[in-house]
């Protein structure tokens, strides 16, 4: 009798041991959360950042066609 009330102890211990590192486990998933929440809050604020960019474009277009006429005009002398 001693010896099944002591397996069923054993059994309980483990059963709890096992239980509460299981409750630890979801941590990794809130760590993932956390950062694509960080992410929709980036996100939120790149309209602001993308209103810059045409003007990063049109220099860019700007540039390209100096190359441009700078490539005529060395193909006309």
């Amino acid at each position: 009798m001693s010896k099944l009330l002591s397996v069923l102890i054993a059994a309980i211990f483990a059963t709890v041991s096992v239980a509460s590192f299981a409750a630890d486990a979801p941590k990794k998933d809130e760590k993932k959360e956390e950062k694509k929440a960080a992410k929709k809050d980036e996100k939120a604020a790149a309209p602001a950042a993308k209103a810059a960019e045409p003007m990063k474009d049109a220099k860019k277009d700007a540039k390209k066609e100096e190359k441009k006429e700078e490539k005529k005009d060395a193909a006309k002398k």
